[in-house]
């Protein structure tokens, strides 16, 4: 039988407790994960091994493991089971796109791509993008994803004029920072970003693999060249128990 490392598990939950017996499951699979001795991506026991386990219904096992997951400490595969989550991505302040930035923290980033298609600017990309209404303007859409973790949902837009025939390129492993720079000659070096918290709506749920109600980090994002050219606007969705953002603030005098 299966059995919690270093643990005699009945013994260690207490049906006599005020404390519900999903609560301690939850308390004792934190602290092994905590430890280390549930390790990233390992799996989990399923409910049936884990109620038969500590005596317990798979319904409070699903209790707890529904609550790990919400607070994103679990994940699951459909049809394999539920793992140890192990990415919480801390955006730092420099200007590079997902592929390189998952590879400076020793991860390996790939993409799904959702669609790609040339588009009429509405008024809201001509105002980001700054161009005329109407303008060709390319849109690709593709899933994040580090470590074969789903963790975004990114939709970009660019002027068709600054960047002609870009879609014969495949985005799924390709960086899209690489081909502007090396292709197309085109240097990032400012963006301007804003970061909202909201609850994911029902299309996010099902593309993000998430479970109602799941927060999550919209950001929407303008980049220029250094020729003052705005090169990109994106707007993404991320998971919020995956991602999180860091700023320090400088104060400029003590008054």
């Amino acid at each position: 039988m299966w059995y919690i490392p270093h643990m005699t598990s009945p013994s260690m939950l207490n049906p006599k407790s005020s404390v519900p017996l999903y609560l301690q499951l939850k308390t004792m699979l934190f602290e092994l994960i905590k430890r280390g001795e549930l390790k990233p991506h390992d799996r989990i026991p399923s409910e049936r091994e884990l109620g038969d386990e500590f005596k317990i219904s798979r319904m409070t096992v699903r209790q707890t493991t529904q609550a790990l997951i919400q607070e994103g400490l679990l994940y699951t595969r459909v049809g394999k089971g539920t793992y140890v989550r192990d990415i919480r991505l801390d955006q730092d302040h420099s200007l590079t796109g997902f592929s390189e930035e998952m590879q400076k923290r020793g991860m390996t980033a790939s993409s799904k791509v959702l669609g790609t298609a040339i588009i009429p600017a509405d008024a809201k990309l001509a105002s980001m993008l700054e161009l005329d209404i109407n303008s060709a303007v390319i849109r690709i859409s593709r899933l994040r994803l580090a470590n074969e973790q789903v963790i975004a949902m990114e939709t970009t837009h660019l002027p068709q004029t600054l960047v002609p025939n870009l879609l014969r390129h495949d985005f799924t492993y390709t960086s899209l920072y690489t081909i502007l720079r090396q292709e197309y000659g085109i240097n990032l070096v400012t963006a301007e970003q804003t970061v909202e918290a909201a609850l994911a709506n029902r299309e996010e749920r099902r593309v993000l693999n998430l479970q109602s109600p799941a927060a999550v980090l919209q950001m929407e994002r303008v980049t220029r060249t250094d020729q003052n050219i705005v090169a990109e606007f994106v707007d993404s969705v991320y998971r919020g128990d995956c991602y999180k953002l860091t700023t320090t603030l400088l104060a400029n005098s003590f008054r």
